[in-house]
């Protein structure tokens, strides 16, 4: 009992062509990732950093998306199946952005109302010369071997 139509010499032909189509996209988009990539070396605004970074994350999806369909074969799948992974992994990204704006909230919120705390990261730490003279020692000098000892 065949669910698919022809002989078996065009279902192997389709599945070949289906391969070909899956490997130019998953190529072409992991191109335009890489050129998006060193494209960003030379920019300098912040807001296109930014855009260029969400973009290769939009992109990455797409790869996901096309990985998981058909090398995983859930393209074919029972949907009841591909939502037991599209929905833990949809909770899964929520989780992680509100514990990431948690955090930053809190850290924002600490400095706000805390006027006396500052992040360790912000403290700058002097350097001394070296040699320098320290608080509460004394300074010690050194004994000449070929000295005599005094005799009072």
């Amino acid at each position: 009992m065949s669910h698919s139509h022809g002989t078996p010499a065009e279902q192997h032909a389709a599945v070949i062509a289906e391969i070909k189509k899956v490997t130019i996209i998953l190529s072409v988009l992991t191109i335009v990732e890489l050129i998006i990539g060193f494209a960003m070396i030379g920019m300098t605004s912040d807001f296109l950093r930014l855009t260029a970074k969400g973009t290769i994350v939009i992109l990455m999806m797409a790869k996901a998306f096309y990985i998981v369909a058909y090398f995983m074969h859930l393209k074919h799948e029972v949907k009841n199946l591909i939502m037991t992974i599209v929905v833990p992994l949809g909770l899964f990204i929520w989780f992680i952005i509100a514990f990431l704006s948690d955090g930053n909230s809190y850290r924002n919120l600490r400095n706000k109302y805390d006027r006396h705390y500052q992040e360790q990261a912000t403290i700058k730490v002097e350097k001394k010369e070296h040699g320098a003279k320290h608080e509460g020692t004394h300074e010690v000098k050194p004994a000449d071997a070929h000295e005599a000892p005094a005799s009072h």
